[in-house]
């Protein structure tokens, strides 16, 4: 699937659902396919994307990049019917190309009066090989990460974990106590080795995930300062239209003051 996040399935994923829902699940892959085929066949006339909302996962990236794309001037990934927010492209699907990369974004004849598209993967933060990646293929592209305190962080991130069926472990703290064991050597074997995908770092990376200060210094390696925009969760929360306008200025478009945004993926 073309966003893959090694997700889980819990038994609730399905409980309730209609026949007409079950019956077409097995439709619903092939019909992705075909149009990541087009997209992928007209990849030539396609562009890049002009900016990376980077993380961090279970920080507001999902609220953000949706109510961005709200406003004027900011084109969705293709298809847009699919309202897909990230490819994973810089960290776990690296391996499909640039072709495959290509095809999510507009064509270049969609893109006219100053209009940008962008994609948001809230793993390049963490990710050891992703700004790197990021730097040789868009090097002018705006970065933005949005950061949420670190603690609440981590544990939204397990919460989440929990839900899809994934983390099996009773207690946050029985995770924070694994989580050592779990990712012994993770990163130095992705840093090893450019193909493998490391699934304990990316699900249980609790607090590895909530340590901004690594994910940022490498990315700040790679693009200059001005290029990249911090914020907090918690401001974007507080003043929801200002961080869009603020997130816009940065991306070179006018501000548009959006009077109320949508939440998504609220774990409770």
């Amino acid at each position: 699937m073309d966003d893959l996040d090694f997700r889980g399935r819990s038994a609730e994923h399905t409980a309730g659902r209609s026949l007409a829902w079950r019956l077409r699940q097995p439709v619903v892959p092939a019909a992705k396919w075909a149009l990541r085929r087009y997209g992928m066949a007209t990849a030539g006339s396609r562009g890049l994307p002009d900016f990376l909302v980077i993380g961090a996962k279970r920080g507001g990236s999902t609220s953000l990049y949706k109510n961005l794309a709200r406003t004027p001037g900011v084109l969705p990934l293709y298809p847009a019917r699919e309202q897909v927010k990230g490819t994973y492209y810089f960290d776990v699907h690296h391996e499909r190309g640039e072709r495959w990369y290509r095809s999510h974004f507009p064509t270049r004849g969609d893109r006219v009066d100053g209009t940008v598209a962008g994609e948001a993967s809230p793993y390049y933060l963490s990710h050891p090989w992703a700004p790197a990646r990021a730097a040789a293929l868009v090097p002018d592209a705006r970065v933005v990460a949005l950061l949420r305190d670190p603690v609440e962080r981590a544990h939204s991130h397990y919460k989440e974990r929990v839900k899809q069926g994934i983390e099996t472990l009773p207690t946050f703290a029985r995770a924070i106590e694994a989580e050592p064991a779990r990712l012994h050597g993770e990163v130095d074997r992705m840093l090893d080795d450019p193909t493998y995908t490391s699934a304990a770092h990316l699900n249980f990376g609790y607090v590895a995930q909530s340590d901004y200060v690594v994910g940022l210094r490498r990315w700040l390696e790679r693009y200059p300062a001005d290029q990249v925009l911090v914020l907090a969760s918690e401001d974007f929360y507080a003043a929801e239209g200002a961080t869009i306008d603020r997130v816009r200025s940065h991306l070179g478009l006018a501000p548009v003051g959006l009077a109320e945004a949508e939440h998504y993926n609220d774990t409770g």
